[in-house]
């Protein structure tokens, strides 16, 4: 959050910010997963977000749980499982390929537009 602070004249320069609503519960379940996300601690950053948001007069839009940002294509639309393991995003439809976060930060920009 320090970091995001420190960059909030870059954040002041859009209308908009979408993050997703991560189930940081289930998440936790499993343990591969469990003590990286419990040392991020979501809540509190979607908390101070959501406050700076306000602050600044910009608007926070929380992409639904369920939709799937990094099984969509960004290119095309095709949807497809994706395992967590993979982190290279690669379309059957259309062979578009990207990085899988990548892939979801562009599904989610789309989610608002």
């Amino acid at each position: 959050m320090h970091y995001i602070n420190s960059q909030h004249g870059r954040a002041l320069n859009h209308s908009t910010i979408v993050i997703e609503d991560l189930n940081v519960s289930g998440m936790l379940k499993n343990h591969k997963l469990a003590s990286a996300i419990a040392d991020c601690g979501f809540y509190e950053f979607k908390r101070q977000l959501t406050y700076k948001c306000e602050w600044y007069g910009i608007e926070l839009v929380i992409a639904d749980r369920y939709y799937p940002s990094s099984q969509i294509c960004s290119n095309c639309g095709h949807q497809q499982k994706m395992p967590l393991h993979l982190r290279t995003y690669k379309c059957r439809e259309c062979g578009f390929e990207t990085d899988r976060d990548f892939n979801a930060a562009i599904n989610l920009k789309n989610y608002v537009y």
